[in-house]
């Protein structure tokens, strides 16, 4: 119930457009989402190579090799959507990358979901809070799979707009780049009508980072919010993406 009470919430602020039937239809198509997210994480992990490929495509491949041409390494960014999982093994055929990822508190998930990404992806997994570890990566030019749309705490944080609500919003994607050197390289995943998937891989960010950490984050949530938009009812609506709120402002959950 109070998942159903945040997505519904989420959608309100950030579709206030849609009328209160509209998003309903979109928050149940979200929940089915969902209910498919389970098995397709099944796929990304478990299913054999062949039959993974024949789910769907990767478009977009030559700007992962531009971005690796560079030699210093690839920050692979992505966002939380309900096909992240098996996006990520459809990529993983064609291309090898480190998984970045928050520990679960659920041990024994924690280690499963450890253990199949670095073995589908060819990389070992790397903490969030392990700086150290990826930038050792980047600085071997390898690539670091990494999704700056969740809100972890006010730490390197910064309030933009997402989806015209302003959202506590993590600027360590500019760090990093800034640190590293490597290129940002935006890719996202996609359920298709047809029920096979797509994963678009876009060309580096241009003029990245900007200096501005503030400019930046927006420009990471404009960026977000055109594949959400593009596939709302695939995104990770059940996360409080709005939990904190500048100050004066009223909790929305």
């Amino acid at each position: 119930i109070y998942r159903r009470h945040v997505v519904a919430t989420n959608l309100r602020l950030c579709f206030p457009a849609l009328d209160e039937a509209a998003r309903a239809r979109l928050a149940r198509a979200h929940f089915e989402a969902l209910g498919m997210g389970i098995f397709e994480v099944a796929s990304g992990y478990w299913a054999p190579r062949a039959r993974l490929a024949a789910l769907g495509e990767v478009c977009g491949l030559e700007h992962f090799d531009a971005a690796a041409a560079r030699g210093r390494g690839i920050i692979l960014m992505t966002a939380h959507f309900t096909t992240l999982e098996i996006g990520a093994g459809l990529l993983a055929l064609h291309r090898a990358f480190h998984p970045m990822q928050r520990r679960n508190e659920n041990a024994l998930f924690n280690e499963v979901m450890s253990a199949e990404r670095a073995r589908r992806t060819g990389g070992a997994c790397i903490d969030r809070g392990d700086l150290r570890g990826m930038l050792r990566v980047l600085r071997h030019n390898g690539a670091v799979w990494y999704a700056p749309d969740q809100d972890y705490g006010a730490q390197g944080t910064v309030f933009v707009p997402f989806f015209g609500v302003a959202a506590r919003t993590i600027t360590a994607t500019s760090r990093l780049a800034r640190m590293s050197g490597a290129a940002v390289l935006p890719y996202w995943p996609e359920r298709l009508a047809d029920g096979r998937y797509r994963v678009h891989v876009l060309p580096m960010l241009e003029d990245f980072p900007s200096g501005d950490e503030g400019a930046d984050a927006a420009r990471i949530n404009r960026l977000i919010e055109d594949w959400a938009r593009r596939a709302p009812e695939q995104y990770y609506w059940v996360h409080r993406r709005f939990k904190a709120r500048p100050a004066g402002e009223p909790p929305v959950y």
